[in-house]
């Protein structure tokens, strides 16, 4: 051996001997603010799509799909069918099994191998090995078995069939009927419903989810009564006056009583038969006066729905929803009957809404009113009613722990917040928390407290170690540039319980999700949708199942956490980690390997890259990539990139080769797809040798 070999293998030697190695935990979140030497290692320079984990770590968030109530994309399944092919199959034909009578969907054909194979999808019945296939009438084929459910031979034509099956179903699903984007979206009894204009724009529609698509909803018909007595009439029964009759869909008593023959209100019925009522007496199913002929019940386009559950009657089947849109009466909805609530404002258009303590809460710009005690249509003082001033417009209402005594209802302004204490009008009381710090609308939501969007950023109040008393708190410093560039643009927030997270989103289809354990802020992450959420809605349907829904433009509605995708786009997700110095900030190092920690529940790529020296020009790099600020598209075909490929039960490589030598080093991840499901990076073990400390 040469001399120079042997020196080179003795520094090779000295080089392994001083090697050291690191672990980087991927946590904290995005960090946008904190100088270079002042950030910990695991937080995030910039990223897009990917979210803090409640266990630790980064996972690539899940996707949305288009939603009807129809067969959802997510829920698809696939078959492999082995064929012998005697005519031709192509993607898209329904294939018939001439024997079993069983039918399918083609969705891939597969002649690159041995045996000839369909993927089909939407099976009915069973195929049969031996029978012939029909498309049209006409044979195809023989089967060669019978079909294998998920019966793809790698974890990767798993996922890429899958997907393919779902982009089936995906074109069954329709668009809520009408024109413009969804007003409001809510859930109720398992069921979606949303609201839109019609085709013309000079109303708006409601229509519900269902096995067939969207139905739409039929509102009903109005007619007023006083003085009435006796017994009140029931739903169902048959109101008549002379030769007019309808059948009463609910009885809305505003004031009086009918045993002191003083009810006063409205009846909600079907379409009279017969003509229409007049002013005077009815004749039967009702002892009252009628106050004129029946109104139909109609709602003006372009308002902005916001929603409540709230259960007044006390039943385990009379909770229903409250809403209210800026533009029309407010109103109760069971799903099948809509009923106006006549409040008495001059101008009756409520925008935000509540039920708190029994009673149903308004605002009225900067005006907050709200109905009797269990009374949701009856708005007089006499039955409890009451109107707060708030000297600021209302941005809505939260309820919060209060004292011993029960809850209190935060009320936000744009700039102040109060504190409403109390059980009733008897002995409500009104306390200011605190000038300039109020909330934009839509951003309210309670993750265990209350968390929303102030002009100083993401806040919350919380109980205080004295009981009855409020401390706040800014959750967003880390994110602060991004919030500033965007507080004017909120369009929707909500939680999500499965995911411990509360979500914020954008009008320029951007969106923070902010995942909270306890009262620490676990991480705030970036997300970058191709749809732009308008409004949305999060709930419990009646097996505890996590229902998140979002309405867009063009009348999609959209489920959220479900398939692989937006939609049928491609998730893009990144993540550039800080600049780790590794302990040493003037100590030089040369970087050899790294190890990354991932996991999931099925196949995933995952690209990998890394720079060095704060990605200066002086120190050699891997070819860099081009980035567009503002959680823009990025720009990667540039970038040279090692690829770790999860299937769920094997990561390969396990290591990648890093070359360069700097005084810190950032890692960066990169995944792009539509048929990856959801995959987390945990962590990183970083592997380098010292060398010589800077002067």
């Amino acid at each position: 051996m040469s001399r120079s070999a042997v020196v080179q293998n003795i520094a090779r030697q000295l080089d392994a001997a001083a090697a050291k190695h690191e672990f980087i935990a991927f946590a904290g979140g995005l960090d946008l603010v904190t100088p270079p030497l002042f950030t910990k290692k695991g937080f995030c320079r910039e990223a897009q799509n990917y979210e803090a984990d409640f266990e630790g770590g980064y996972r690539r968030i899940a996707g949305y799909e288009r939603f009807d109530g129809r067969s959802k994309p997510s829920a698809a399944v696939y078959a492999i069918l082995n064929v012998t092919i005697t005519g031709s199959f192509a993607v898209g034909n329904t294939i018939a099994g001439v024997t079993s009578l069983a039918t399918a969907v083609v969705i891939a054909v597969v002649t690159s191998g041995t045996p000839d194979y369909l993927v089909v999808t939407k099976i009915s019945g069973a195929f049969i090995s031996g029978e012939t296939l029909n498309v049209s009438a006409a044979p195809q084929g023989t089967t060669s078995s019978t079909a294998v459910v998920d019966g793809a031979s790698t974890a990767l034509l798993h996922a890429q069939y899958t997907n393919l099956a779902a982009d089936e179903y995906r074109d069954d699903i329709g668009a809520v009927p009408g024109s413009g984007a969804i007003l409001g979206v809510w859930r109720h009894n398992d069921v979606t419903y949303a609201w839109r204009n019609n085709a013309g724009g000079t109303a708006a529609a409601i229509y519900k989810s269902s096995s067939t698509g969207w139905q739409a909803v039929t509102l009903f018909y109005e007619v007023s009564f006083t003085a009435a007595s006796g017994t009140a009439p029931s739903e169902g029964d048959t109101i008549t006056q002379g030769a007019v009759t309808a059948i009463l869909k609910r009885l809305v008593l505003q004031s009086g009583t009918f045993a002191g023959g003083t009810a006063a209100g409205r009846m909600i019925v079907a379409a009279p038969a017969g003509g229409s009522f007049a002013a005077g007496a009815f004749t039967a199913g009702i002892v009252a006066t009628c106050s004129g002929a029946e109104t139909a019940i109609t709602l003006s386009p372009s308002g902005r729905y916001r929603f409540v559950n709230a259960n007044f009657g006390g039943g385990t089947n009379t909770t229903r929803i409250y809403g209210a849109d800026g533009v029309n009466r407010g109103f109760e909805f069971d799903g099948t009957v809509l009923v106006p609530i006549v409040t008495g404002m001059t101008t009756d258009t409520p925008m935000h809404i509540f039920a708190h303590k029994n009673h149903l809460f308004f605002s009225f710009a900067g005006s907050a009113q709200h109905s009797g005690i269990g009374t949701p249509y009856q708005w007089t003082p006499i039955t409890g009613a009451l109107e707060l001033a708030m000297g600021d417009t209302i941005a809505g209402f939260a309820l919060q722990p209060g004292s011993e005594a029960g809850g209190a209802l935060a009320i936000f302004t744009r700039n102040r917040l109060s504190i409403l204490y109390g059980s009733s009008s008897a002995d409500w009381e009104l306390v200011s928390y605190r000038e300039e710090l109020g909330a934009f609308s839509d951003t309210i939501q309670d993750v265990g407290y209350t968390v929303f969007l102030d002009d100083r950023g993401l806040t919350n109040i919380q109980t205080a170690q004295t009981y009855g008393n409020f401390a706040h708190a800014t959750l967003s410093d880390l994110v602060r540039t991004f919030l500033t560039d965007r507080r004017q643009a909120v369009s929707a927030s909500c939680i999500s319980r499965d995911r411990s997270q509360y979500r914020i989103f954008f009008t320029d289809l951007t969106g923070l999700y902010v995942t909270i354990v306890g009262r620490k802020v676990v991480g705030l992450m970036p997300i970058a949708f191709v749809d732009v959420v308008r409004c949305m809605c999060s709930l419990e349907d009646s097996d505890g199942t996590e229902a998140i829904f979002f309405g867009s433009d063009d009348g999609w509605v959209f489920q959220m956490e479900k398939g692989t995708s937006f939609d049928g786009d491609a998730i893009e997700g990144f993540m550039h980690l800080v600049f780790n110095h590794s302990v040493s900030p003037r100590v030089r190092k040369r970087y050899r390997r790294a190890m990354l920690e991932v996991s999931g529940d099925g196949y995933a790529a995952v690209q990998f890259s890394y720079e060095l020296d704060y990605g200066s020009t002086d120190v050699g790099q891997p070819d860099q990539v081009s980035l567009v600020s503002q959680f823009a598209r990025t720009i990667w075909d540039a970038f040279t990139w090692d690829a770790f490929f999860w299937d769920g039960r094997t990561l390969l490589p396990s290591e990648v080769e890093l070359e360069g030598t700097g005084t810190n080093i950032s890692l960066k991840i990169f995944s792009s797809s539509d048929y990856f499901l959801p995959h987390k990076l945990s962590g990183a073990v970083v592997h380098f040798t010292p060398r010589r400390a800077l002067h």
